[in-house]
């Protein structure tokens, strides 16, 4: 398996896109004929991957939707797919795991060998123990939460450190620094940092000149494109912006999928190339 950051740089230039495409099914949003069908989940999120596999950086399915829906089985189905139809773009799980020891050895596990992600999200707060067993799957991206894009982030993200280590530093970027520095060895790094918070964007970027950052906020959430791409986009230095709702459910109440199919496609294509405008101004 190629490592993730050979896979995320392939994918950027291949599809010419910084677009994630988020899968999230909610079969209640499904189109009228398959409408609350959990059995359909596979179905849906394969059709979306075969419209948008074209228009992505990478594609984003978030495990609570998969588990709400008894519908992990479907899920290991679909990452196959993806890896199938689209090999140069790679799956980041969506899992935000957070934990040490021989539990976080078992959520490894889960990641990279049940479902074959190539980067998975987690969460930093446990340090850096709960993040080293994921390391040991070379080549695979850990993605670390840093400056999330909904508001109650700020609750503790942006709470200033005292200690002698940071004085003055915000806990993100502590965060960010860390990922850029100690913990990066040995590790192909990446972090969170939502749309949202435009400002803060741009600072990760100044703490972690070369990583990946993964920008939820887009779309849905309201977050700004343009303002996104030109806080963290720099040559050799990737941003994977994801947008899930806008470009899923862009079908409305079409009664097929494959009217939905096409809805998705033309968002992810609009989307794309948004951004790419915005690379360029």
């Amino acid at each position: 398996m190629s490592s993730f950051g050979a896979l995320l740089s392939g994918a950027e230039a291949q599809n010419g896109s910084m677009l994630c495409v988020g899968l999230d099914p909610e079969p209640s949003k499904f189109p009228l004929d398959w409408r609350g069908d959990a059995g359909r989940v596979f179905d849906f999120c394969a059709a979306i991957v075969d419209a948008t596999a074209h228009a992505a950086i990478a594609f984003k399915p978030q495990i609570a939707y998969f588990a709400a829906q008894r519908a992990e089985e479907q899920l290991e189905r679909l990452i196959g797919h993806i890896h199938r139809v689209a090999p140069g773009v790679p799956v980041i799980l969506d899992a935000k795991r957070g934990d040490i020891g021989a539990t976080a050895e078992q959520y490894a596990r889960e990641a990279f060998e049940r479902y074959n992600a190539d980067e998975v999200t987690l969460s930093p707060f446990m340090g850096h123990d709960s993040i080293e067993p994921y390391k040991r799957y070379t080549g695979r991206g850990l993605i670390l939460l840093c400056r999330t894009s909904n508001p109650g982030g700020s609750d503790l993200q942006s709470l200033r450190l005292a200690d002698e280590l940071g004085a003055g530093d915000r806990l993100f970027e502590r965060i960010a620094r860390l990922a850029a520095g100690d913990w990066s060895h040995g590790a192909e790094l990446g972090l969170v940092v939502g749309a949202t918070y435009p400002a803060e964007v741009a600072r990760v970027r100044e703490l972690a000149p070369t990583l990946p950052l993964l920008i939820p906020g887009i779309g849905a959430q309201g977050g700004d494109a343009q303002a996104t791409v030109r806080a963290g986009w720099r040559p050799g230095a990737p941003i994977i912006v994801s947008s899930s709702r806008a470009v899923l459910y862009a079908g409305g109440n079409a009664p097929g999928m494959a009217a939905f199919a096409a809805a998705a496609r033309q968002v992810a294509e609009a989307t794309r190339a948004e951004l790419q405008r915005a690379r360029q101004d």
